[in-house]
């Protein structure tokens, strides 16, 4: 089980999916979800190193100031 999801609901929600979207839409769909997963990636990896590089110049400093 998927977190409390069984086989059964996401075979509704799948079967929903394609009702409301269409099969003709569904390759265009699921490509619009990949690339804004990919950009949520990027964005996550990017304030990391935004954050990891933020404590090192607080650590620089105050090794300059003891």
């Amino acid at each position: 089980m998927l977190g409390g999801i069984g086989i059964q609901e996401i075979l509704i929600i799948l079967l929903i999916i394609l009702v409301l979207f269409g099969a003709k839409k569904l390759p265009e769909l699921a490509k619009g979800m990949g690339k804004s997963v990919k950009e949520f990636k990027k964005g996550m990896k990017d304030l990391e190193e935004d954050i990891n590089k933020e404590e090192e110049d607080n650590n620089d400093k105050k090794k300059l100031e003891g």
